[in-house]
């Protein structure tokens, strides 16, 4: 730990976003310090949680052989690439957040994307493509659909070992162990950041300040009092430290609340996850995604939702919240042998809470439900389900009949034993209100007019995810405002020091 006491650029908080803004201070030749309240082994945000997938806009496999360059001739030749442009992905985001993204800042990150992800990879991170979770085999090819190929090696440990790395060997300054609680500013500018370590306070002189600590959803009574009392229940999928540290900084400066502080990303979680990120068992290990090709039921034998209204990508940050809604916070997925094979890796994970068994009454006897409610619900379904041809690499329109919710896709009938039942309840990834940012990343006061020297980004950015988002948007969100946040600070600290007007 270096003892310097003054800093160009203090980064607070120590994900993606933070060593993003690090990184592109430190490249500006800013001093950089980054302060981050976990331990060297909590260290890392939710980002360590991470799935790695990431969303960017591209043109062709082309785009995507620039980011994975050892991706042979042979190999990208048996790939289905469609194009994921920046319409494309302007309009997804504007789809799932019912056309409620700031359009400003929407536009910021689809437009800077693959630039930042390139510039991502200068430094260091390293790229594979999602075959797993993102692609299909069919006749020899790998058919990619859904608009996000790619994700980080070795998911989320992978990107915080590398950027971890490339910052220290820029010079980058990392305190562990070090809580900031207040910013202060002279003549209204940020001068200096108050920090506690090791139950030690210290000031740190800064002449800007980048706030990238997360939202509040590890704080159970903000939780409680943004988002709802059942929220309290809710299972913390990442890192405890997101208690709304930086929020309650900035709004204390005059910052623009701004955002859906009631929304929140939520997904269905395996019912026996641990209650806060476990950094012993890193990546996003406990998540249930294939509903999709399930029916999902609750305690008392009811559907909920219609597990077919699009790919996984753009309904599971919003049926997490549906699944927090039902009684005792628990639903049941439910398979049967035909789509057993299909499941995604995490079904197969030695952490994976589930129930077994030949016949669907023998399963109905193991859970803890409402069994003839549950037992008729089924039969119901499959008696609904319609004929046509079953192809889960597209929206296959093959539905359902006559019942509420619906299946609008991927509907069979569970009928083939061996059947399943995994248990899931409500994860909360990060919670959607913020501080109001221009696309300059810099916070903005309630007349909308930049606080001088305050900068945000990643979690703390408020009004681009509203009830829902783009599956690994959040991630990318994260880098492109990270790395505005520490160029736009670099920026400001240079105007600063030669009486140039900001």
């Amino acid at each position: 730990m270096s003892n310097q006491s003054s800093y160009d650029v203090v980064v607070v908080g120590a994900g993606n976003a933070a060593l993003c803004a690090a990184i592109a201070a430190r490249e500006a030749g800013m001093t950089v310090l980054v302060l981050e309240r976990g331990t060297e082994q909590k260290r890392g945000g939710n980002s360590y949680f991470t799935d790695g997938a990431i969303r960017f806009a591209y043109n062709d496999i082309n785009d995507i052989r620039k980011l994975i360059p050892r991706l042979s001739d042979e190999e990208a030749d048996k790939i289905v690439m469609p194009e994921y442009s920046t319409k494309d992905y302007y309009e997804d985001l504007m789809r799932v957040t019912g056309g409620k993204s700031t359009p400003a800042l929407a536009n910021h990150l689809v437009n800077e994307s693959y630039q930042t992800i390139s510039w991502m990879k200068k430094n260091g991170v390293e790229f594979e493509l999602n075959y797993s979770n993102q692609s299909f085999e069919k006749e020899g090819q790998f058919h990619f659909w859904g608009g996000l190929p790619v994700k980080t090696h070795n998911i989320g440990m992978g990107l915080m070992t590398t950027l971890f790395a490339r910052a220290e060997e820029l010079g980058v300054d990392i305190w562990y162990g070090s809580r900031a609680i207040e910013l202060k500013t002279e003549n209204g500018k940020i001068s200096s950041i108050v920090v506690v370590q090791n139950d030690q306070t210290i000031e740190v002189s800064a002449s800007s300040a980048v706030l990238a600590c997360g939202s509040f959803e590890a704080n159970k009574e903000m939780r409680s009092e943004q988002i709802g009392e059942e929220w309290e229940a809710a299972i913390v999928r990442g890192t405890e430290y997101n208690t709304g540290d930086g929020l309650a900084m900035a709004l204390a400066l005059g910052a623009q609340k701004y955002g859906e502080w009631s929304g929140c990303h939520s997904i269905g979680t395996d019912y026996n996850a641990p209650k806060v990120g476990d950094f012993t068992k890193p990546g996003d290990i406990f998540k249930k995604h294939s509903y999709p090709l399930s029916i999902m039921l609750n305690k008392e034998g009811e559907r909920f939702v219609d597990e077919g209204a699009d790919f996984r990508n753009y309904t599971y940050a919003k049926y997490g919240r549906e699944i927090l809604k039902q009684p005792g916070h628990v639903a049941y997925q439910i398979y049967d042998q035909q789509v057993r094979p299909m499941l995604r890796k995490e079904y197969n994970l030695e952490e994976a809470s589930y129930f077994k068994a030949d016949t669907l009454e023998e399963l109905v006897e193991k859970l803890p439900v409402n069994k003839e409610a549950f037992l008729n619900t089924i039969a119901e379904y499959n008696d609904a389900v319609e004929e046509g041809y079953y192809n889960p690499t597209v929206k296959d329109g093959k539905s359902t009949q006559g019942i509420t919710p619906p299946k609008t896709n991927w509907a069979l009938p569970i009928e083939q034993g061996p059947f399943y039942a995994f248990p899931v309840t409500c994860g909360i990834t990060f919670s959607f209100g913020g501080v109001l940012v221009n696309t300059s990343s810099e916070v903005l006061n309630e007349n909308s007019e930049p606080i001088s020297g305050l900068f945000a980004a990643g979690e703390m950015v408020g009004g681009i995810f509203y009830e829902n988002y783009p599956g690994g948007s959040g991630l990318m969100s994260g880098a492109v405002f990270g790395k505005t946040a520490g160029t736009s600070a670099a920026r400001y600290v240079e105007s600063k020091n030669t009486n140039i007007p900001s």
